[in-house]
């Protein structure tokens, strides 16, 4: 089947290669201008040029897919099916109207529609989510689902290991999926949620709330996005990886540097915060930290 891919991110690329080894191999791939990234600023390619470019397939990158010329390229190849994944932005009318346009999105629609699906799931405790794949419409990850896949959520997933799992599953599902062309059928739009963008609020562990959701918050935005705490001299530190435990009888919001580790009092329990970045280091285990802190002369 004659196929053009849009897309964008690590996850995106990852569909991206099992779609190019397949019978379906794209035309052409159309995804983001190359964008400044790092403390650098340097100018980087999105993860799926560098693999569209690997791969030997023809790529382009306008300002937006729904450009007049990134629009005469799509038409120019002559795609049976248009395979959009991860993208980061929206698919214009023309588009919609020229072409027959399958999504690649990670959950189990309608459940978690929007921006950060695998984000959501792990952060709402969801024992389940998938892959779908779905025709676009102009509603938002509304439209028709083909088929789908369901993946556990384990209890240490993270974002990484997670988007990994749900990459490969996506790619398996989309090339079985045009193989065989499966009738869709229509969301039920009364059991929709939706997966909001992350925010710079997402990312601040607030002590309000229960210990397990903010483990649950860590693990959600590790290693892309990552999250951090408020020390008690306003110093904020990062946080890669964290454990629930119950109540120590702290005041929620203090934060304890007297253990093994930093401990974050919540509402519900207590975080120990088990690994850590300081600003402007790497990674280290919260014992480590602390170490240094005292040997510093800080408490």
């Amino acid at each position: 089947m004659r196929t053009v891919f849009i897309g964008t991110s690590e996850f995106a690329a990852a569909v991206l290669r099992a779609l190019a080894d397949s019978p379906h191999r794209p035309l052409l791939v159309v995804t983001r201008p190359d964008r400044p990234r790092g403390r650098g600023q340097r100018l980087a390619a999105p993860e799926v040029a560098r693999t569209a470019h690997e791969l030997g397939i023809a790529a382009s990158q306008p300002e937006s897919v729904n450009d007049e010329q990134a629009q005469d390229l799509i038409a120019d190849a002559r795609p049976e099916v248009v395979v959009v994944c991860a993208y980061g932005g929206l698919i214009g009318e023309r588009l919609l109207s020229a072409h027959e346009i399958l999504n690649v999105h990670p959950s189990l629609l309608p459940r978690w529609r929007g921006a950060a699906p695998i984000e959501r799931a792990i952060m709402a405790g969801d024992e389940v989510t998938g892959v779908s794949i779905m025709r676009v419409t102009a509603s938002l990850d509304a439209g028709p689902v083909c088929a789908q896949r369901s993946e556990q959520i384990a209890a240490d997933d993270t974002y990484g290991s997670l988007a990994k799992r749900l990459a490969e599953l996506g790619g398996e599902l989309l090339v079985e999926t045009l193989d065989s062309s499966p009738p869709c059928r229509e969301q039920d739009d009364s059991l929709a949620t939706y997966a909001e963008k992350i925010s710079p609020e997402d990312r601040l562990l607030d002590p309000s709330r229960p210990a397990i959701e903010l483990e649950r918050r860590v693990r959600a935005l590790e290693p892309h996005v990552g999250t951090r705490v408020e020390l008690p001299d306003g110093e904020m530190l990062g946080v890669t990886q964290a454990r629930a435990l119950p109540a120590d009888g702290t005041a929620p919001g203090a934060v304890s540097l007297d253990g093994s580790a930093p401990v974050l009092a919540c509402a519900e329990g207590s975080l120990e915060l088990v690994v850590v970045q300081p600003p402007g280091r790497k990674a280290m285990t919260g014992e480590a930290f602390l170490r240094g802190l005292h040997g510093r002369g800080r408490s």
